[in-house]
């Protein structure tokens, strides 16, 4: 296993936090990176950014800020974001000083994303720059429909903590395999606060 990997299984304690200023969080579409992201800004009283807004301006067209955008936040001194766009993940990764992997099972993550579409096409949730989901029917007809990108691309992460082994031994990688996990180890980061000023 590589030493910058630590994982929680369901009947271990989770790791203790070594206080993180800089936080990614990977998974695939709809393993619930934004909703982890938040919840451990609160927790560790970080700034949180949400990368889909900067990247999606009106009518799902790409902001040319976008990576400007993105090289701004990284240098601050905390933050925390996910680990997503081809682009900007080489910026971000380079800054983290922690990326928590999100590999839940993938029936678990198409299930979160089916309800999560179902969700913001019904009620028609406003996402980003005025977007909604587009009609439930261009599933069919749209080869990058969410459902289909979520399946197309289910195992995209296969094997990342020995990727960032190499590319980014700098970075602490702790997975995460489960909801219970997930929350276990929420706690356990929640229950020691970051302390002091970030440094490099």
């Amino acid at each position: 296993m590589p030493q910058s990997l630590q994982t929680t299984p369901d009947d271990d304690a989770p790791p203790p936090p070594r206080h993180p200023h800089r936080i990614l969080i990977a998974g695939t579409s709809g393993a619930g990176k934004t909703t982890l992201a938040g919840r451990l800004a609160a927790a560790l009283d970080l700034p949180y950014t949400e990368l889909d807004s900067l990247h999606h301006g009106p009518v799902w067209t790409p902001r040319p800020e976008f990576e400007d955008d993105v090289r701004a936040i990284v240098a601050q001194d905390s933050w925390v974001s996910e680990w997503q766009y081809g682009a900007v993940r080489p910026l971000l990764l380079g800054r983290a000083d922690l990326l928590v992997w999100l590999d839940l099972p993938v029936p678990v993550v198409l299930r979160q994303v089916l309800w999560r579409t179902l969700r913001r096409r019904l009620g028609r949730v406003e996402l980003w720059n005025g977007n909604v989901e587009p009609p439930l029917r261009t599933l069919f007809t749209d080869e990058d429909h969410i459902l289909r990108w979520a399946w197309r691309t289910r195992h995209k992460l296969r094997g990342l903590d020995e990727r960032l082994a190499v590319e980014a031994p700098h970075v602490r990688v702790v997975r995460l395999r489960s909801h219970r996990a997930v929350d276990a180890w929420v706690r356990e980061v929640a229950a020691h606060p970051t302390p002091g000023t970030p440094t490099d």
